[in-house]
């Protein structure tokens, strides 16, 4: 089965209401996350960074970047999208919703997403859906997903398990190519 590793939302500026919680959150699930990123470039995995664009359909990966790291240097930079690797601007919260991932996950003859990212109980749940409804297979890592609120972020997670048959495991147990 083929995977891609998707990694959601992580250029923030956090300038925005629960952000300390958020970042706090963050700086917990960042190495996960930085190792499933590695994992993947060493495997092969495709990876795929989609982020929200704050309303402003002039940014891209550059902009995006570039003002995440003016703000919060040291969550943004152990995480910054490489060059070499596919960034899709997102307005709502699915990474799905009108956006180019599909065309590019089905382009690849990809099967199978691991969502990584945040927020667990927001953008990575209703990727989590809208991947499902696409028969997508659905691997969220719950230690390289960051929550706002733990007790949501829980009841995310058991939905996803539950009405999404996603396999919600921890990120050193996520098997991204048939070699790793």
């Amino acid at each position: 089965m083929a995977t891609a590793l998707t990694v959601i939302d992580m250029l923030n500026t956090y300038e925005h209401e629960d952000a300390e919680t958020l970042m706090r959150s963050v700086e917990k699930t960042l190495p996960a996350i930085q190792r499933l990123v590695q994992r993947a470039r060493d495997e092969e995995t495709l990876i795929v960074y989609v982020n929200d664009n704050y309303g402003d359909w002039a940014a891209g990966r550059a902009e995006l970047t570039e003002r995440a790291l003016a703000c919060h240097r040291e969550l943004i930079e152990p995480i910054e999208p490489p060059p070499d690797v596919p960034f899709v601007a997102k307005a709502r919260h699915s990474a799905f919703y009108e956006t180019q991932l599909e065309y590019i996950l089905r382009q690849e003859e990809i099967d199978r997403v691991v969502l990584t990212g945040q927020v667990t109980e927001q953008c990575i749940l209703y990727s989590a859906l809208d991947a499902y409804v696409r028969h997508f297979g659905v691997v969220v890592p719950r230690d390289a997903c960051a929550p706002i609120h733990d007790d949501l972020a829980e009841a995310a997670l058991r939905m996803m398990q539950i009405n999404m048959s996603a396999e919600v495991v921890d990120a050193g147990s996520v098997r991204l190519s048939d070699r790793g």
